[in-house]
């Protein structure tokens, strides 16, 4: 709840802090005193939009700081935490600075804060309740949520939420099956003639450099055949190889009548001979490879001219064209298993939405019921509050689906049998509408505890046992959590745990004189008086004093 407020250079304010309170903090004073101001101010730090220009006159910023006192689940944690602030602390301060050129800052526990991250944190921590309350109950973007919030509905809605998810994920998955299988069909006759080309051919890795090499041996095999040929010859038996096996014959004859002198010679021919063995079987296998059939090379140029055309036609390289087949191969068998698959997914669709369907069923049935129940209660409510003739009722219609379901939610208002009914800003006069809000507020928060609300003036245009009404219901709000009222009604004020005055004063200056507003906590008696001005004006009587003391006795 909002523990205290501190004010300086804001408007006709120079430096104001004040300490609130839990239950009913009512505050008063004379039209123009400056009661809006303070509201003004609060709103400024809770980062909502207001004035302008809200620095006083004279001053170079104006500057507001707020401060909370929250539980430690309270949801202004969970806001800060997502934005990467240190919750630890169980106070919460906001301080916003508005400089005279317009620029504004803000911090949030001394931590430098965005307007987004400061307006979802007061969301959570005040609401703001008054006769053009556009930010809550008047608001009809809003009514379901408070509907839900009356009904209990968290848990239906998370569970809701899931399964409205998971059936746009089904959804979608079928439609992108669906998109798929339409690009794919589009090529379908160009993928089997493709793949049924490549099939045919079976393209293999490395086999185009291959036979790139096997081509051109086989262009030049008739020259190099002939000189390998000849090379072989002049090694063969009518060559080398036969002057130097008659070499070694001799040599061999005459080796033992040398006494040694041959035997190197001897070894080095052995080894001569050796080396040229090989090199016979090495030029013998050339000649072997050398050997082809013409008919042979034109078959190595037709398939190596097939798979050059088959790269350049689908702008791969030679040896990418097997994983290019491949990966035709599994369009082809996706475009096959297609319909299958399709099948799967509808049935999917069907399963996930069949199931929020159910669900949403579910919740619209608990909201009607939480309708019904809502009516009856703010007719219970109305009744005191000198409008037992109205009519309030909580309107569940057909909506689109979505997250939340498929209803819309209207609270709607006539305010004599009979009558037409339409939206609460739309219907109700100024008094009749403070009294509709604070009955809806009052059913709509009977379950809620530790809340901080402002009502600003919400008991114009009514009095005596109607404005007593007001004030008991403000109470019982109040009991709850925290309640800030700004009012002039005398039976409201005097149901309040803590009392404030709002004075303006005029005080001298170096130049001249200058208007300030204050706010004066007011004890017992500085009660009573400030009461018996509510009831009688200027001139306080007596008989005034005694009806403020029969007020507060009440």
């Amino acid at each position: 709840m909002l523990r205290g407020l501190d004010i300086r250079d804001m408007l006709i304010i120079d430096r104001l802090e004040l300490d609130f309170a839990p239950g009913l903090n009512v505050l008063t004073g004379e039209t123009g005193a400056g009661k809006s101001i303070l509201l003004d101010s609060l709103g400024f730090v809770l980062g909502w939009r207001g004035r302008a220009e809200l620095v006083r006159q004279g001053a170079d910023q104006g500057e507001v700081t707020a401060w909370f006192d929250l539980s430690s689940d309270h949801p202004a944690f969970a806001v800060l935490a997502e934005a990467g602030w240190d919750t630890s602390d169980a106070e919460l301060i906001l301080r916003r600075v508005n400089t005279r050129d317009g620029r504004k800052t803000a911090w949030i526990n001394d931590k430098r804060a965005s307007g987004e991250v400061l307006r979802a944190v007061s969301e959570t921590l005040v609401e703001l309740h008054g006769q053009h309350d556009d930010r809550g109950l008047l608001n009809p973007k809003g009514h379901r949520a408070l509907l839900d919030e009356f009904a209990g509905l968290d848990r239906d809605l998370d569970q809701l939420a899931q399964l409205w998810r998971a059936a746009r994920a089904a959804q979608k998955a079928l439609a992108a099956e669906h998109a798929a299988l339409a690009a794919v069909k589009e090529e379908e006759e160009f993928l089997r003639h493709a793949h049924a080309e490549l099939s045919a051919l079976a393209p293999q890795a490395g086999e185009e450099a291959e036979l790139d090499a096997k081509r051109r041996l086989m262009q030049g095999a008739e020259k190099i055949r002939e000189d390998v040929g000849k090379a072989f010859q002049a090694l063969s038996r009518d060559g080398a190889e036969g002057a130097m096996d008659d070499a070694m014959r001799w040599l061999d004859d005459a080796a033992p009548q040398a006494e040694g002198q041959l035997d190197s010679a001897i070894g080095s021919l052995g080894r001569a001979l050796s080396e040229l063995a090989e090199a016979q079987a090495g030029i013998e296998g050339c000649l072997d490879a050398l050997a082809f059939n013409p008919a042979e090379l034109e078959d190595v140029e037709e398939r190596l001219f097939a798979l050059r055309g088959l790269a350049r036609k689908h702008n791969v390289l030679p040896d990418d064209l097997g994983a290019f087949a491949s990966a035709m191969q599994q369009k082809i068998e996706a475009l096959d298993g297609s319909t299958a698959n399709i099948a799967a997914l509808e049935a999917d669709v069907a399963k996930t939405r069949a199931a929020y369907d159910a669900a949403a069923v579910k919740v619209s049935a608990k909201r009607t019921a939480a309708a019904q129940k809502l009516d009856a209660a703010m007719a219970a409510e109305l009744a005191p509050l000198k409008m037992e003739r109205a009519i309030f009722t909580t309107d569940v219609t057909r909506a689109d689906a979505g997250p939340g379901g498929v209803d819309d939610v209207a609270f709607r208002v006539a305010t004599n049998p009979g009558a037409p009914s339409g939206p609460l800003n739309k219907i109700a006069s100024g008094g009749e509408l403070s009294r509709f809000l604070l009955a809806l507020k009052v059913c709509l928060t009977r379950e809620t505890q530790g809340m901080t609300m402002i009502f600003d003036e919400i008991d114009r245009g009514v009095g005596g046992a109607t404005a007593d009404a007001v004030g008991r219901r403000l109470a019982e709000v109040a009991s709850k959590g925290q309640v800030l009222v700004v009012t002039h009604s005398p039976q409201v004020a005097a149901l309040g745990a803590h009392h404030w005055r709002v004075e303006k004063r005029v005080v001298p200056t170096d130049a001249g004189e200058m208007t300030t507003s204050t706010v004066v906590p007011l004890d017992a008696g500085a009660r009573i008086d400030e009461l018996a001005r509510m009831l009688s004006g200027d001139r306080i009587t007596d008989e005034a004093r005694g009806a403020a003391r029969a007020l507060l006795a009440s």
